[in-house]
């Protein structure tokens, strides 16, 4: 895994093989930020990156300079090297959150400019729905903010009217809400 732009672009990053992850793809990351790119100025947002894994996501916005990013997972040990790596790249933007994204949204107050949520790909529809439920019950994105889903193709929100756009990246897609 490696960082793709911003002040620690190229950096590689080691991910002990014990972590329960599977990391965004190069190809659909790079992908992704240059759509975000198109839309925001990653140094003036704020990040809510939940079920965070490796902090592959968090790492990208936090190397682009983003003002604040909240890295949420319930995994001890993927929250630690999250901090870990976080503190030997020096990206003091990053907070980690050891909890259930669930619990989090919750009681969650604070509002965010994006919300990117990649949960296990066997993760269920309705879980999932119920996270997107949350975000805009709950109002946690700024105006203009968006929620992304990264998922695999088995998984659909057409039923969601603030379902603005869908990407696809070989097996990786990415619904955007709005």
């Amino acid at each position: 895994m490696r960082i793709i732009r911003g002040t620690h672009k190229g950096r590689r990053i080691h991910v002990p093989g014990k972590l329960p992850v599977r990391p965004t793809t190069d190809l659909a990351k790079e992908s992704l930020f240059n759509i975000l790119e198109n839309s925001y100025y990653t140094d003036e947002i704020t990040v809510l990156d939940l079920f965070a894994g490796t902090g592959g996501i968090s790492y990208e916005f936090a190397s682009r300079g983003s003002i604040e990013v909240v890295a949420v997972d319930m995994n001890p040990k993927c929250v630690k090297f999250i901090q870990e790596t976080a503190k030997t790249f020096k990206f003091s933007q990053i907070r980690t959150v050891k909890e259930n994204v669930r619990s989090f949204l919750h009681h969650a107050m604070q509002k965010f400019d994006i919300i990117f949520a990649d949960p296990p790909y066997d993760f269920h529809q309705e879980d999932l729905d119920n996270i997107i439920i949350m975000v805009f019950e709950k109002n946690l994105l700024k105006e203009n903010g968006s929620l992304i889903i990264e998922h695999g193709k088995d998984k659909h929100f057409d039923h969601f009217p603030q379902l603005s756009e869908l990407r696809k990246y070989g097996q990786v897609h990415f619904s955007f809400f709005s």
